[in-house]
């Protein structure tokens, strides 16, 4: 009997082993010998797309570091009033908004319209439409109040909820659900996207790919070059899918049909004449039924607190049903000053969105930082445990040093507004802002990431036994404790301190 049960019990354990090692075949294998960086850089844009009413620019998802982390990241630039078109990617993302406010359209599937325009405003708009048409014929009223009691019953605008975004607004959006975003401000609407390719929701391949439902628009990663050929060839044939949104790829007809609608209406869906790209202009205004802004801040307000203070009480016991699909909060400021979570008076602020404060991201596996260091000041040097990190610098300079495991610097060098640096996970990074100060976000692949310091009261250093600091570093007693208590900050160290000391050396 014990033959059979240690057999049974090796063959399980021979068994869980082939599952997890080929639970994701070539991938995980694949992803490590990319991190194999002899360098980094600072990256600009390599590619720009000029919309009717904006553009995209787009980092080069193929270089080195960004395989690593299996990401990629664009900018888009939204003039006033303008429409980026609705569309889906195959990956989960992020959305921090660096200038500007709008709104955000978010399409869940299945999920019901749950604004609704009145049937008193939709009466009226019918009337204004039968003035405008000059119906004026006695013997026409009676039908025309017919239509206009179904017009009213049945056209109303419904929709799903549009959510208000301004600047710090991070929006998270799950993989192959559909948005759009519109600029209603009166300044430029910029947000920074970042895509996790290699997120398990994605089951495609590391390659960003974005679906539109509507328009001609242009691969903003510039991979189209690519599967041109195959475009070329279908066309050769007689094949749709000409007009680069997902309707064009269909035969008129059928979608025609699929729609009930009649094949010139189908031909404009499908928009393959439509030369406006990615981001259009609104004729006009949008109408949207909307509540009035005053009003739905504050219930947004009320309902964060709310949420708040409901996850505090229940830390530790989640039943999985604190948010529902349909209405799962989506976005998280974290620019106000007010809600910064590390805060030094002498050397900055930062904000954390995680699992915790934004409970979708649990499902999305990703967060973000963002930060703001005054003149001089430092964010202790740390590594991150259990993400990789991709910075952005949205103002001002900071010198930056990367250390990978081998003890390489990997990039020393500044950091400057608008520039990307990928940080591969438990790589040691440390930053220091120029005398303009520096502000940046960083997007991360888990959805609770964390850090490990190596300077400051909560280090690695301070953790560890004075004889043990002093004998790895071959260092006294007293020069060991200096190096475990001299800084008391936590993650944000002011630079003047460390002048003061070596001062203090100078005199003594």
């Amino acid at each position: 009997m014990a033959n059979h049960l240690f057999f049974f019990l090796f063959s399980l354990s021979i068994l869980l082993f082939f599952h997890g090692g080929l639970a994701r075949p070539g991938s995980e294998q694949q992803q490590q010998n990319q991190c194999q960086l002899n360098s980094l850089e600072a990256r600009e844009p390599d590619n720009r797309i000029e919309c009717e009413a904006g553009q995209i620019e787009s980092w080069n998802p193929n270089q080195d570091e960004f395989q690593c982390a299996g990401v990629a990241v664009a900018r888009y630039t939204i003039e006033q009033n303008g429409l980026h078109l609705p569309s889906y990617t195959n990956a989960p993302h992020l959305i921090h908004i660096i200038q500007g406010s709008g709104l955000l359209g978010v399409i869940f599937p299945g999920c019901p319209e749950t604004f609704e325009e009145s049937q008193q405003q939709t009466q009226q708009q019918w009337q204004g439409q039968q003035g405008q048409k000059g119906r004026s014929q006695q013997g026409q009223q009676g039908r025309d109040q017919q239509g206009q009691s179904q017009y009213s019953s049945q056209q109303e605008d419904r929709h799903q909820k549009i959510r208000r975004v301004r600047e710090g607004d991070i929006i998270a959006i799950p993989a192959g659900v559909a948005y759009w975003t519109y600029n209603q401000g009166d300044q430029q609407l910029v947000a920074v996207h970042f895509l996790h390719t290699d997120n398990e929701d994605n089951q495609l391949d590391q390659n960003p790919r974005r679906f539109y439902l509507a328009g001609n628009p242009e691969d903003e990663f510039n991979q189209q070059q690519s599967r041109q050929g195959r475009s070329q060839q279908r066309r050769e044939q007689g094949q749709q899918g000409n007009g680069n949104n997902v309707y064009s790829g269909f035969d008129t007809k059928l979608l025609a049909d699929s729609l009930n609608i009649d094949e010139d209406t189908a031909e404009k869906i499908q928009c393959r004449n439509d030369n406006r790209r990615n981001i259009i202009r609104v004729q006009g205004q949008l109408d949207l039924v909307n509540p009035r802004r005053s009003q739905q801040e504050r219930q947004e307000e009320q309902r964060l607190q709310q949420e708040l203070q409901q996850e505090r009480q229940q830390q530790g016991r989640r039943n999985g049903l604190e948010e529902t699909f349909c209405s799962a909060r989506l976005k998280e400021n974290i620019a106000d000053p007010s809600r910064a979570d590390v805060f030094s008076p002498q050397a900055g602020r930062i904000s954390t969105v995680n699992n915790f404060n934004l409970p979708i991201l649990r499902s999305l596996g990703l967060s973000a930082e963002r930060g703001f260091l005054y003149r001089n000041g430092i964010y202790t040097p740390h590594w991150n445990i259990n993400a990789h990190s991709v910075i952005y610098a949205i103002r001002g300079r900071a010198r930056v040093q990367v250390v990978d495991d081998n003890g390489n610097n990997l990039f020393d060098n500044e950091l400057r507004e608008g520039q990307v640096l990928t940080v591969p996970q438990n790589f040691a990074v440390l930053k220091k802002a120029s005398n303009e100060g520096f502000e940046w976000v960083a997007f991360k692949t888990n959805e609770n990431a964390k850090i490990s310091p190596l300077a400051g009261r909560i280090s690695v250093l301070r953790a560890l036994p004075d004889d043990v600091v002093s004998n790895v570093f071959q260092l006294s007693r007293d020069e060991a404790k200096q190096v475990k208590f001299n800084r008391r900050q936590v993650s944000l160290l002011d630079s003047s301190s460390s002048s003061q000391q070596q001062l203090i050396r100078a005199v003594a």
